[in-house]
């Protein structure tokens, strides 16, 4: 069952490669991925991570075929690495057409207790579930929500008192 995230409760979300490489080529600043990387630089959510998906994404934003900056592809990592959360998650016994997005469903199953999401551009490549959501969704669910710090500012205001 998929919990529904409350007012205070803090977002987290796996994110496939695709949505990256969307978001580092695009042109167009409010693309969806565009805004879910602008969403985390603004510590809207948490990324949550495994190190076998950092290394796929390490390897195809790497890519030449994508022009990529090396510098902001290490940015990208680094902010990565110190603002997400590092997940091992417990074996699932499931099949994909990609062997390789097994990793992102398990991590983002470890935390499904916390309301994580799993977010990507490939719907296909997933099982229908609840918390698999396009950039478009997921950003639909981020900007309707409202963070810890937020919540706590809104309810310690003492102009509206």
């Amino acid at each position: 069952m998929i919990k529904v995230p409350k007012p205070g409760d803090r977002l987290y979300a796996v994110i496939d490669t695709n949505v990256l490489v969307s978001a580092l080529i695009s042109r167009n600043p409010f693309s969806p991925p565009v805004r879910v990387l602008q969403a985390f630089d603004n510590s809207k959510f948490t990324i949550l991570y495994h190190e076998k998906i950092m290394a796929e994404y390490t390897e195809v934003l790497h890519r030449p075929k994508f022009h990529i900056d090396d510098e902001r592809i290490l940015t990208l990592l680094d902010n990565i690495y110190t603002n997400g959360i590092n997940i091992t998650p417990s074996p699932r016994d499931v099949l994909f057409r990609d062997p390789k997005d097994v990793i992102f469903y398990e991590v983002a199953m470890e935390k499904q207790d916390e309301g994580a999401w799993l977010v990507t551009g490939n719907m296909k490549h997933f099982p229908v579930e609840k918390f698999i959501v396009t950039p478009k969704e997921f950003m639909d669910i981020a900007d309707n929500h409202i963070e810890p710090w937020r919540l706590y500012l809104l309810n310690n205001d003492s102009s509206s008192k």
